[in-house]
Parts: C-alpha cells; structure tokens; sequence
C-alpha cells in the first residue's frame, strides 16, 4: 500500500459521488466492512439492477460475496480482481479497488470531455456529412430506434430472469413423462404430415398450371403462323393503284429534271446579265470621267485664252494676229471636238469656226458671222452634253462659253 494509491482512491471515490469520507487511516488495518461497502456500492454503480447479496456476517457469507463481486466483474466489466487480496480488506485491497473505480472515473471524465469537445467545436464542419450522407444519417436513426427497442425487450427479459431462472430448473429437474411426450410427439408429426400434405397440393397445382401455359403457348403459336401466311399473301398481291403510282412518279421526276435545268440556266443568265450591267456601268464611269477631264481642260483654255485677250499691248499686234489666232483656235476646237466624237460613238461632229477675241476692226462682219457660228456650235455643244447627262445623270454639264464683245471698243483708240 502507498500513500499515492489511497489518495487516488479517495479522490476517485469523491468524483464519483461516494457519501462516506474515505482516509488513510481506513486502511492501516483489516476493515472488511468498509470493503464490502465499497465494492457493493461500485457494483451497484456499474450495475443497479445486480442481485448480489450484501451479507458478511458469517465467514462463508464473507467468502461467497467476494466470489459473487469478482465473477460479476469478470463477466460485466472484464476486470479481474485478486480475491485473496479482497478478502484481506487492507492496504493490498486499494489497489483491487482502484482496478474498479479508475474504469468508472475514466467513463465519466471521457463523457466530460466529450461534451465540451462537442460544445467547443464549430457546427459547420458537420454540415459537409449530413448534407452528403442523407441517406446514412437515416438508417442511422433506424438503427438506434432498434437499437434502443431491442435493447429496452432485452432488458425486461433479464428482469425476468431470476423468475425464469427457477421455472428453467424446476423443469429440468421434474421427472419425464411418457404420456405426455408421446402426445407431443404425435402432434408434432400431425403438423408435419399437414405441411407435406399442402406441399403436394402445391405441386399439383403447379402441374395443371404448366399444362394450362402450355396449352395457351400453343395457341399462340398457332395465332402467329396464321398471321405470318396473311402477311406473306398482303406482301405478294400487287394492288391495282400501283401502275398508276408507278407513272406519275417517273413523270414527276421528269419534272423535276426539267425545273433543274431550267433553274440551273435561268441563274447562269442572271448572272451574264448582272456582269453586263456591271461592265456597262464601269464604261459609263470612263466616258463621264473622260468628259469631265476635257470640259476641265477647255475651261482652262478659255481662262487662258481671255487672260491673253485681255492683257495684248495694242490694237496693231491683235490685228495682225488675228488671223493666227483665230487658226490655232480653230484647230483646238476641230481637236476636243473630234476627241467629243469618240468619246460619244454615233453622232455627227459639230463645227467650231471663228474666233475668242471682239474688237472694232475691218473684219467686223467676218467676227459677227464667227458670233453666229459659235451660237450655233455652243447649241450643238448643248446637244452633246444633252448626250453625256443621259449616260451619267448624276453629272453636271459645262459648256464653254464664248466671251461677249466689248461694246465700247472703237472709243479705246
């Protein structure tokens, strides 16, 4: 014995809820009475319904309680106990007693802890298991509902164990009886004829049902070759729709033939003509170019012509050439007519005759005709841009104006 073993005792037997105060001093010498105590009440704790005797008056009642708690612990708890150690009830009996009491401190603390650990921890980790295993979580409260049934039926059964206990030993004791297990027995073999007897039933029964299958397959068996010849029969007769079916097809695909080709040319000719139209179109663009390039250039000769009109030195120089002038004019103009009449195949050139200058000369007459003669050619200038607006409407037409002769001109000498 040792301090450390009797003061863990009696810690152990305080958390435990014990009533009496234990000391050191209990145990100095043999106290059998306090053992006896202890042990039934840690029997009683493990389990209330235990049926152990509590009398230690006598050696021989001392003797069997010691028995009874060591085979109790043995069989309920797997604790072996020194019964010699026990039966001491001295120091040596504390560390008996300290096998029963640590298994019983170590539940409780372990319950303790649990409860914390269970109060500690987050609840969000449990949500992944029961959200996933929905199906485990109810056949786990199935079987703690059986299991706390079956447990309950277990527990009123071992309550009556001790009533059946005598009912069990009183049977096996009382002598057998003849009459009665022969009237057992013959009972017995009445029930087991009556279940033979429903087996052949039974298969009798199942043999006049195979022949009714039987007979039914065969029937249907009859059902479907009979189908199978009017089918075959259906499938060899030609109805009479079937010549006339047979042309309006081979005319329809004549048809369709036909629609195919003329499908086929009408889109080939759609498209000659959109590359027709388009290289029309491109001409136009050319030839309205071209027209716009020559009106640009016979504006510039004009500009030119009459800013060298205007800025001649005297009246002698413009009269002596004159006749120069008017040529080399005359030649431009047969030039950006003729370069008109390409441009515009099929319509008859017209004449540019006379000269750009006015002035109070001997050749009046001859400048007034020249006047008329570009009247009559800025008229048929008219009738080619007439032309060239029909081939591009969206362009605007120039003509080239003649210069209007100064009025005033013999009083500028």
């Amino acid at each position: 014995m040792s301090y450390r073993d009797v003061r863990n005792l009696a810690e152990m037997l305080r958390a435990l809820g014990y009533p009496r105060l234990v000391s050191m001093e209990n145990f100095h010498g043999p106290n059998f009475a306090l053992v006896a105590e202890l042990l039934l009440w840690l029997v009683r704790r493990y389990e209330p319904q235990s049926d152990i005797p509590p009398d230690v008056e006598t050696e021989q009642d001392r003797v069997f309680f010691i028995k009874a708690v060591a085979q109790f612990m043995a069989t309920k708890a797997h604790i072996k106990l020194n019964t010699k150690k026990l039966y001491q009830a001295d120091g040596y009996a504390v560390r008996e007693l300290l096998k029963v009491t640590s298994v019983l401190y170590g539940a409780m603390n372990t319950e303790g802890v649990e409860c914390t650990d269970i109060t500690e921890e987050d609840s969000s980790k449990f949500k992944f298991d029961l959200g996933s295993k929905i199906a485990d979580l109810k056949a786990a409260r199935q079987l703690a509902s059986e299991i706390t049934s079956k447990g309950a039926s277990l527990y009123d059964l071992l309550g009556k164990e001790v009533e059946l206990r005598e009912a069990r030993t009183e049977s096996i004791a009382r002598p057998l009886e003849i009459n009665e297990a022969e009237k057992m027995m013959k009972v017995a073999i009445e029930c087991v004829l009556e279940e033979v007897q429903k087996t052949k039933d039974m298969l009798s029964n199942v043999a006049l049902d195979e022949a009714n299958l039987e007979a039914k397959i065969e029937k249907r068996k009859l059902e479907l070759e009979r189908s199978q010849k009017r089918l075959q029969t259906l499938q060899s007769v030609r109805p009479a729709f079937m010549d006339e079916y047979e042309k309006i097809e081979e005319q329809l695909q004549k048809q369709y033939t036909s629609y195919l080709e003329k499908f086929h040319n009408l889109t080939y000719l759609e498209q000659l003509l959109d590359d027709q139209r388009r290289s029309e179109q491109e001409m136009f663009e050319e030839a309205a170019n071209m027209l716009r390039l020559m009106q640009n250039r016979l504006k510039e000769e004009e500009q030119r012509l009459l800013k060298s009109g205007s800025n001649d030195d005297s009246d002698v120089e413009i009269q002596d050439d004159e006749g120069s002038d008017s040529e080399v004019e005359n030649r431009q103009l047969r030039k950006q007519h003729m370069a008109l009449e390409m441009l515009v195949p099929g319509r008859a050139g017209a004449r540019i005759v006379g000269t750009m200058q006015g002035g109070d000369t001997e050749e009046d007459e001859e400048s007034g005709d020249s006047e008329i003669d570009l009247d009559d050619d800025e008229d048929e200038e008219e009738d080619v841009e007439d032309d060239s607006m029909e081939i591009s409407p969206s362009k605007s037409s120039h003509r080239a104006k003649k210069p209007e002769p100064l009025e005033e001109s013999d009083n500028d000498f």
